[in-house]
């Protein structure tokens, strides 16, 4: 006999399944059905664990999906999520028992299309933008003749190849390549972390720092230049201590490491026609240099000789002009004695006429003046005496004061009269004394002066007589005369 309970009626045929069993049902249906997906969406959510793994959520106008990117699939990753962000990831879908939820696991993910590509560069550009990294003020020129070229791009690609044609056709110059990866997962940071390392370079080491670097890369899509929009690749850019050039892609493409580096080249090739000079163009620019400064100075030359020149001829003729000063000089000394005499006959002429007055004659005169002044002055009072004699103004004039001032004026006469004689020689005389002259005339002092048989003339104070030199002369040397010349005296 069957002792199981009944159960209610109708469903006895329905399965009965653990949680688990339907959980792993649903989960090998899911994984079966859908396997490796790509699925557009924009990225929210999305945040990053001490893990090390990335939750986030892709969603659209109407749904939304719960992602996750396992630790061990973050570095392989080209695009880095990021909230607001369009992408396209890749993956499978899984189911999360434990809350009966279903995920996609992301291991790839990439920029849907590029328009969101170019709405993510343009929001970075604004960001750096006003940050300053683009401003012109902070571009340095580039060194004319580097000694050291950096290069930071992919060692297996034609664009290093091309480089170093490029540099060993214009001028050979020292080329240091810092290999990196220039597209894939990592690449931005690579590429970072090779500008840093050029610039932490020191000056002098084992490895030469380079004075230009070169950043390049070949062409390729959006999707291929985007490590070179990335932010650590231009900030990377922007704060190179070393002069940078940037060569990536075609002329026509544009990336944001070109607005923070130095100097932007269109290819490559550009790049490193950028870096060196022509050593033929700069051999012809110095030779046109050569040229123009030897211009320069022939003809700074030939205008400093044209102005001595002019300068010459308006110089006297020196030599000349000594030769003249030195005839005039030598008919000056040879007319000054005949001048000296001339002038001395023209003063002795001029003082022939005048003759001096002896002193005694002189006072004789003023004594006879002055007598004939009194003697008028005492005719005139007699006639006046006569004449008005009833006059009460004449009556009271008196010639007291005038015969004062005569008495006066004549005591004053004869004490200089008084003083002249007594400095004259011929006071002397009077008192017995006589004065010698020899024959010319000349005063005679000493004994010694006159030669026997000698012509004398004495004179007395009455009078001169002549005389003849007698006996030896006392034997003392006798200075000689000054010699007579024509000239004379002048006065």
């Amino acid at each position: 006999m069957d002792s199981t309970p009944p159960g209610p009626a109708g469903t006895s045929n329905v399965p009965e399944f653990a949680v688990s069993e339907i959980a792993g049902a649903v989960r090998r249906t899911l994984e079966g059905a859908f396997g490796r997906v790509r699925v557009r969406g924009e990225i929210t959510e999305c945040k990053r664990y001490p893990s090390g793994h990335i939750y986030l959520s892709l969603k659209d106008e109407n749904a939304k999906l719960e992602s996750v990117v396992w630790r061990t699939s973050v570095p392989r990753l080209s695009v880095q999520p990021e909230n607001g962000v369009e992408v396209i990831a890749t993956g499978k879908i899984t189911t999360y028992a434990d809350r009966s939820k279903y995920q996609l696991v992301i291991d790839r993910l990439e920029f849907a299309g590029e328009g969101a590509l170019l709405a993510r560069i343009e929001t970075l550009r604004r960001k750096l933008l006003a940050e300053g990294l683009f401003e012109e003020a902070r571009k340095r020129p580039l060194p004319v003749l580097p000694l050291v070229v950096g290069v930071v791009t992919s060692e297996a690609g034609a664009v290093i190849q091309d480089i170093r044609t490029t540099i060993g056709r214009r001028f050979p110059r020292r080329i240091i390549l810092w290999p990196v990866p220039v597209q894939g997962a990592g690449a931005a940071e690579r590429i970072a972390a090779a500008i840093e390392g050029f610039g932490r370079l020191p000056a002098g080491g084992p490895v030469p720092r380079p004075d230009v670097v070169i950043v390049a890369r070949g062409g390729g899509s959006l999707e291929d230049l985007m490590a070179f929009n990335e932010e650590v690749v231009v900030r990377a850019a922007a704060l190179c201590p070393i002069p940078l050039i940037s060569a990536v892609g075609h002329e026509t493409d544009t990336t944001l490491i070109d607005f923070a580096s130095d100097r932007r080249a269109p290819t490559p090739t550009a790049a490193a026609e950028l870096a060196v000079p022509a050593r033929a163009e700069l051999l012809a620019a110095l030779s046109q240099t050569d040229a123009r400064l030897r211009g320069a100075a022939t003809r700074l030359l030939r205008t400093a000789e044209t102005a001595l020149l002019r300068i010459e001829r308006r110089l006297p003729d020196i030599p000349a002009q000594v030769g003249e000063w030195r005839r005039r000089l030598d008919e000056a000394g040879e007319a000054l004695p005949g001048a000296l005499l001339a002038l001395a006959r023209r003063k002795r002429d001029a003082l022939a006429p005048l003759v001096l007055p002896h002193p005694r004659a002189g006072i004789a005169a003023r004594r006879a003046a002055l007598d004939l002044l009194d003697a008028r002055r005492a005719a005139a009072f007699a006639r006046i005496a006569q004449r008005g004699r009833g006059s009460r103004a004449l009556q009271a004039f008196s010639a007291a004061p005038v015969e004062a001032l005569l008495r006066q004026r004549r005591t004053q006469l004869e004490g200089l009269s008084a003083r002249l004689e007594s400095v004259s020689y011929q006071s002397v005389l009077a008192r017995g004394f006589a004065l010698v002259r020899d024959a010319e005339g000349e005063p005679l002092t000493r004994a010694a002066d006159v030669a026997p048989g000698a012509r004398l003339s004495i004179a007395f104070a009455d009078g001169t007589v002549g005389a003849t030199a007698e006996g030896e002369a006392p034997r003392r040397p006798r200075l000689p005369k000054p010699a007579r010349t024509a000239q004379g005296s002048l006065l």
